[in-house]
This record gives C-alpha cells, sequence and structure tokens, in this order.
C-alpha cells in the first residue's frame, strides 16, 4: 500500500523539495522567452560595394608562370555590380612604367605572337555574365635579349575588358620583363 511519505518530512526536507520545484519553474520561464529577432537580411551587391569599380566589373591578375623564357599571367574579370555584363573578344593591354606612363609595346591577339598556339586561342564568343560570374583571359610575353638594346621592364598592366570600355591597373608580381622583345600577348575572355 502507498504511503504518504510527506506526513513524515522535517521542514528541511519540504524547503529542499520546495526549492527544486521553484528551480525548475524559474528555468522553464526562462527557456521560454522572447523569440530572438531574425538575422539581418543579406545585403544587395552594388556597383559602390567596397573594390567594385563604377564600370560593375573589376579585373585583377594571378600568378606569373614563368618557364625558360615564357611568361605567362591570368586574368580574370568578374561582375561585381547588379546587372548582367557581355563581354566579347579580346582584353585591351597596354604596358606600364613604374611611374605608369605607357611602353611602346606591340600587343598581339591570341599566343601566336610569343608562343605556340594552345588551349586558350579558342575564338573569341560573346558571353554574358550575371552578378558574380566570371571570366578568364592571360596575358603572355617573353624575357628574351636579341638585340643589344636595353632590356625593356614594365610595372604594371592597364587592362580594359574591350575597345573604348575603363581600363584597370593591375601590377604582375615580379613586373613584367619584357626583354627586347617588345611584344605581348592576349587570349580572348572566356569560361574556363
Amino acid at each position: 500500500m502507498w504511503k504518504d511519505q510527506s506526513v513524515n518530512a522535517t521542514p528541511a526536507t519540504l524547503f529542499g523539495r520546495f526549492g527544486a520545484l521553484l528551480g525548475g519553474a524559474a528555468l522553464l520561464v526562462a527557456c521560454t522567452g522572447p523569440e530572438p529577432s531574425p538575422p539581418p537580411p543579406e545585403p544587395v551587391p552594388t556597383s559602390e560595394a567596397a573594390g567594385c569599380p563604377e564600370s560593375g566589373v573589376k579585373i585583377t591578375g594571378g600568378q606569373v608562370d614563368t618557364a625558360m623564357f615564357s611568361r605567362a599571367m591570368g586574368i580574370v574579370l568578374t561582375n561585381c555590380g547588379t546587372g548582367e555584363h557581355t563581354v566579347n573578344g579580346f582584353p585591351v593591354v597596354r604596358v606600364l612604367d613604374a611611374d605608369r606612363q605607357p611602353l611602346d609595346i606591340v600587343v598581339g591577339n591570341g599566343s601566336q605572337p610569343v608562343s605556340a598556339p594552345d588551349s586558350y586561342d579558342a575564338p573569341p564568343e560573346p558571353v554574358t555574365l550575371r552578378p558574380g560570374e566570371q571570366v578568364t583571359a592571360r596575358v603572355l610575353w617573353r624575357n628574351e635579349v636579341t638585340s643589344t638594346e636595353a632590356a625593356v621592364n614594365g610595372s604594371y598592366l592597364e587592362i580594359a575588358p574591350a575597345e573604348g570600355e575603363p581600363a584597370q591597373v593591375v601590377e604582375p608580381d615580379g613586373g613584367v620583363d619584357l626583354g627586347t622583345t617588345g611584344r605581348l600577348a592576349v587570349n580572348a575572355w572566356a569560361v574556363r
């Protein structure tokens, strides 16, 4: 038969049981407080966002790969704006000296002026980029001394997405050591 033990309980035992009951109730109240506010919405990308030029596209340079006298540097065009951006053709590239003055360099489209054709020599095709999407191209040069003229060393590349569009300046790691060749090659923009 069931026996009620609270009849024989001492005041200290009753207080302990009552205190435990109150503590549990306090925890329940604390857990059922107001709902936390939702996180703020993600910011919508704009052309004014940090690091995005007014044109809505950003051009960056990769590592300069070297092999014997050959040099190659990948360049990336990112649509950092809010609308679509279409690229078609070859980047417009100029070599600049340390004072950001243009050097007298011949720039050719495709690898042929500098090296044998390869997989980067696909014909240009229009590519429409949504915000955040990218295309790549490649700049090639050779560090050869083929005459007694002084070797030419550029410090920067000025790159525009296409003729008539605003250019951006990229600083290749180690500069642009053209030797006496006086020429540079560039491949077309493409999704690679």
